[in-house]
């Protein structure tokens, strides 16, 4: 999925590709039944980029069993982490809560959940259920603690807490007391766990201090005492709940990002600890870049980037997977949807790749492995991806101008774009594409994107054109109408406004402000083409002729 220049195509089919894909290049180089996991902390709102991992999730596992390979897909809630989210919490709730695992602290919502855990996962699973991502298994480490399974991991990480100071050293230059044990325990007292240390451990019980200063984003109540740390009464660090969850469930490829893959990071940590403590093999790592909003990275204990479930509003499931899909894991992603374009555009990027999978012309480079792309961006699992790239797919700034227009039709205009009925599925694409832009022109759109096309003549804004600007207006009216039929699409629109303006040796740049005035009484607007092709083509015509016949404003004497 790698951008690579390729030759422009004009007026032929593309030219095709092996697939190259980078999830069709790991599954064929893995052998025997797979275990595909992915966990996420629900720490608050989850943002837009935190969807990235479960899509690479799915396609990883499509892949694989698109090449006849048993896998299973697998995704946890590491919700007995502690809160440290301070941002997300009522002032009254500060001191009480933080420092709790994020499964015993109170849904924020009321009585909708039974925690704030609860509360925050269970909207980002049903946003990537929404995505077509469906693991066999959703697991929860606050469910799996009591039943013991985690007890032998914790007693061996007790037994090798030598080793486990020594991996921390070696591979992080994390140093640790040698009292330092690696668990933390449910203070008794207080039930906080990101303020517990255990600094004993007699092979039966753990020694165990909740020290007021341990962190500093929450206060422990001094507590102290020994304890069994078994079946749900205390988790294991991080590193060593990853290494530990990839042994219970047998995991053998858990893609992370770029934060926990750096070098010295929490993946190596926990790579060497699977090895060295839990003696297995740690599985195939597919490390994937940030999204970035601003040139930042998203947050979700910050609060900072789009909502996951805010911005499936805008971009349907496709073409979300695609926006992920498109660059390789290992590229990082800008992510503007109030963006001039950005959105539209995207959806702009999605058609071209259907485009070419079915064999169609094509503008511009498209990058080798398209096929793989598009298909592993369709929400369907099963699709037949020949038929689906086939189907007609209306420009979504088209539609986005449409809405705009009063008293249109839009099913109409797109059925008689298209030359023919709307299939069932054409059907659901158009419905599903003017929610989003309907959502898009309420939210994201920026200004020049909202359209008032004035009925009479814009006077005023035409007077201030130069002669070259309205003689350019009647020359696009005249190649209108001069052709076989008057374009009816935005794509034969903005051809013929390019070319006419090549001819007239006007700047694209002018020639786009003399229709925005003209039209809009603006010198700025959507895309002209687009603009002029939601609207009747005989009022079009008319309004460019008569547009081309004002009179200039006058001229002031120096």
């Amino acid at each position: 999925m790698g951008r690579q220049p390729l030759s422009e195509v004009s007026g032929e089919a593309p030219r095709r590709h092996e697939p190259d894909d980078w999830a069709d290049e790991l599954a064929a180089g893995v052998n025997g039944p797979q275990v595909v996991n992915d966990s996420k902390t629900p720490s608050g709102t989850v943002h837009v980029g935190s969807l990235r991992g479960p899509v690479i999730l799915d396609t990883i596992w499509r892949a694989l069993r698109a090449r006849g390979i048993e896998a299973h897909l697998l995704y946890g809630v590491d919700d007995l982490d502690p809160m440290d989210a301070q941002a997300l919490l009522t002032p009254d709730a500060i001191d009480r809560e933080m420092g709790r695992p994020l499964a015993h602290v109170p849904d924020p919502a009321g009585d909708c959940h039974e925690s704030y855990a609860r509360h925050f996962a269970g909207i980002f699973i049903e946003t990537f259920r929404g995505l077509g991502i469906v693991p066999e298994r959703y697991y929860w480490m606050s469910d799996i603690y009591p039943t013991g399974d985690m007890d032998s991991y914790i007693r061996a990480a007790l037994d090798r807490a030598q080793v486990v100071r020594a991996i921390y050293r070696r591979v992080a230059n994390v140093q640790h007391p040698d009292t330092w044990h690696p668990l933390s325990v449910i203070c008794e007292s207080c039930g906080k766990i990101g303020t517990t240390i255990v600094t004993k451990w007699d092979g039966a019980r753990v020694f165990y201090e909740c020290r007021e200063t341990l962190v500093t984003w929450a206060k422990g109540c001094g507590h102290s005492g020994w304890v069994a740390p078994f079946g749900g009464r205390a988790k294991l660090p991080w590193n060593l709940e990853w290494a530990a969850q990839w042994s219970l469930l047998g995991v053998t490829i858990e893609p992370c990002g770029k934060d926990l893959s750096t070098a010295g990071g929490s993946r190596d940590r926990s790579d060497a600890i699977a090895r060295e403590v839990f003696e297995r093999e740690p599985p195939l790592n597919v490390p994937y870049e940030f999204i970035n909003i601003g040139g930042k990275k998203m947050s979700t204990s910050r609060g900072r980037g789009a909502a996951a479930h805010e911005i499936v509003e805008v971009i349907p499931p496709e073409q979300l997977r695609f926006f992920f899909l498109r660059p390789k894991p290992n590229t990082a992603v800008d992510f503007e949807p109030n963006q001039t374009d950005a959105v539209p555009r995207l959806f702009d990027e999605f058609d071209r790749f259907a485009a070419a999978t079915a064999g169609k012309p094509v503008r511009g480079e498209i990058a080798p492995g398209f096929e793989g792309t598009f298909r592993y961006s369709l929400l369907d699992r099963d699709a037949d991806v020949a038929a689906d790239a086939a189907l007609f797919r209306p420009a979504f700034s088209h539609l986005a101008l449409l809405l705009q227009i009063p008293n249109v039709d839009v099913a109409a205009r797109v059925e008689a774009e298209k030359g023919s009925p709307l299939t069932e599925r054409e059907t659901d694409i158009l419905n599903e594409r003017v929610r989003a832009a309907r959502a898009w022109l309420a939210t994201y759109a920026p200004e020049r994107a909202i359209v008032a096309v004035r009925e009479n003549l814009p006077a005023d804004a035409v007077a201030a054109l130069a002669d070259d600007q309205r003689q350019y207006l009647g020359a696009l009216a005249d190649a209108a109408l001069s052709t076989e039929a008057t374009p009816a699409s935005g794509e034969a629109w903005q051809d013929l406004i390019f070319a006419v303006a090549a001819e007239a040796g006007l700047l694209n740049g002018r020639a786009f402000a003399a229709l925005y005035a003209a039209f809009l009484g603006r010198t700025n607007g959507p895309r002209a083409g687009w603009l002029l092709a939601s609207l009747d083509a005989g009022f079009v015509t008319d309004r460019l002729r008569t547009a081309a016949a004002a009179a200039a404003a006058p001229q002031v004497p120096a």
